[in-house]
Order: C-alpha cells, then sequence, then structure tokens
C-alpha cells in the first residue's frame, strides 16, 4: 500500500465516529468482509474477533481488516466503545498490507487524522474526496510506520523516546549554538552518560555526530538559498576557524563550501 497513489484509493461507505449504543454488537459475519475497513477504538472497552482470534480492546486499538476477513464485536455496556470506521478499497493489487493489528500508545496524531477524515464528509465540503484520498494515504503510512518501528525505540519507555527527539528538535532548530553534551542531559533530565547512550539509540547516532550534521546541513541551506558567502556561514554557525569549518563541510557533504556557493 506504500507505492499506491492516492487516485487509486476507492473511499466506500459507511464511514463515522459513534458512540455505540449499551445494546450494540457487531455479529459474526455470514460472507467475509468484502473491502478495506480501518476501525479504531477512542475509549470504552470490548472484545473484538478476527478470523477465529479474540482480541480486547480500548482505547488505542486499531484494526486493518482485509477483504476476507471474518470479524465480530461486543463491548461493555458500562464503558460503550467509541468508534472511527472507514470503508475503502484499492484500484490496484497490494503487496504491502498493514498489519491487522496494532495498540497505540501516541494517539494524538492518528486521531487527529481520523477526525480529519470523518469531517470531510460531515458537510459538502470542496474537493473533499480528494482530500479524504490524500488523508487516507497518510493513516495508511501511519499505520506502516507503527509497524516498521525499530524494536529498541518500542523498549523504551515513551516519555524517554519523546525526551530524546526533543532535544533532537531542539539540536536542529539551533544549530550555530554551541551545544554541551552536559547541558543536553540537564535539559532531559538524564546523567550525560545515559543520555548518550540513550540518544544514539534513539537517534542512529552520536550526540555530537548529530550537533555537526545539523550545522552542515544548515551551512548547505545558507549557502545555497540565503546568498550568504562562506565567512559569513561559518560566523553564523559559530566557527571560529574558517579552515576548520571548510574541512569539516567537505567532509560530511564531499564538496567544499565555495564549491556549493
Amino acid at each position: 500500500m506504500l507505492h499506491l497513489s492516492p487516485e487509486s484509493l476507492i473511499l466506500l461507505p459507511p464511514l463515522a465516529k459513534i458512540v455505540c449504543e449499551p445494546g450494540w454488537r457487531w455479529a459474526p459475519r455470514e460472507k467475509p468482509m468484502p473491502n478495506f475497513d480501518l476501525f479504531y477504538v477512542w475509549n470504552g472497552e470490548g472484545e473484538v474477533e478476527v478470523n477465529g482470534t479474540s482480541y480486547p480492546v480500548g482505547k488505542g486499538s486499531c484494526f486493518l481488516f482485509r477483504p476476507g476477513d471474518f470479524t465480530s464485536a461486543t463491548h461493555n455496556p458500562q464503558k460503550p466503545l467509541v468508534l472511527t470506521y472507514i470503508h475503502f478499497d484499492t484500484k490496484e493489487k497490494v503487496m504491502e498490507v498493514p498489519n491487522r493489528y496494532r495498540q497505540f500508545t501516541e494517539t494524538v496524531e492518528l486521531e487527529h487524522l481520523l477526525s480529519r477524515y470523518v469531517r470531510l464528509f460531515l458537510v459538502k465540503t470542496f474537493a473533499a474526496e480528494e482530500e479524504a484520498q490524500l488523508v487516507l494515504k497518510q493513516l495508511i503510512i501511519h499505520l506502516l510506520r507503527e509497524d516498521q518501528q525499530e524494536p529498541v525505540e518500542k523498549k523504551a519507555s515513551n516519555q524517554l523516546t519523546e525526551a530524546i527527539h526533543e532535544i533532537a528538535n531542539f539540536v536542529r532548530q539551533n544549530p550555530g549554538v554551541p551545544h554541551r553534551v552536559e547541558d543536553l542531559a540537564h535539559r532531559a533530565q538524564l546523567s550525560p552518560r545515559y543520555f548518550s547512550m540513550k540518544f544514539k539509540e534513539l537517534i542512529g547516532m552520536s550526540v555530537q555526530s548529530y550537533m555537526i550534521r545539523t550545522r552542515i546541513e544548515r551551512a548547505q541551506h545558507l549557502l545555497m538559498h540565503e546568498g550568504m558567502n562562506v565567512t559569513e556561514v561559518a560566523d553564523a554557525l559559530g566557527y571560529r576557524d574558517i579552515f576548520f569549518f571548510s574541512r569539516q563541510f567537505k567532509q560530511y557533504t564531499g564538496r567544499s563550501p565555495s564549491e556549493i556557493r
């Protein structure tokens, strides 16, 4: 599904975000699912069965039912399920399909996309179908990304992962600042040694390498798009030695700053 164009996604009824009635149940299907159904639980407690396998569900439970699946569901009447479901099909044969089930812990981005998709059809919106196809493709990418997430990142606590990524983003937004590992670790409320270890584990490179890379990437942008000369760029990014800047730049890009300029 990753390589499908948005135009090849066929949007089908029904679609909705609903609060299930206390006596609600999804009776076992006599015929298999005819198309894809993205099924997400916002709240409540219940149980979903897919092809004979039962899953307890609650907030963050997400299914992508496929054509040919047999499904059923029930819920706790005292804690009714709040659901979004989106039916769709494809014009082309798909090879890479997201997993049938996953449990999200970080739900903000997914829920924003789900809400946007449903909202497009609540009122007459210009180009609703075209935008909905784009949003649905984003949702598919979101599911595939969750399926492909590195195991090491899943082992880290959500709070730690969020803190490390916040620091990485802070460094990227301030490439000219002479960051010290000790200061960054303090910002994350971690010891420098543990911070450095987790940063490399989650980001894929050492703190020092990441700082240099972001500085050089910013230097490339300034040289190519902002009309600044080599000396101005080196000074803007905190380099006191233009020759060291040029050497480091060439080491990371394979070209000298003057060639880029």
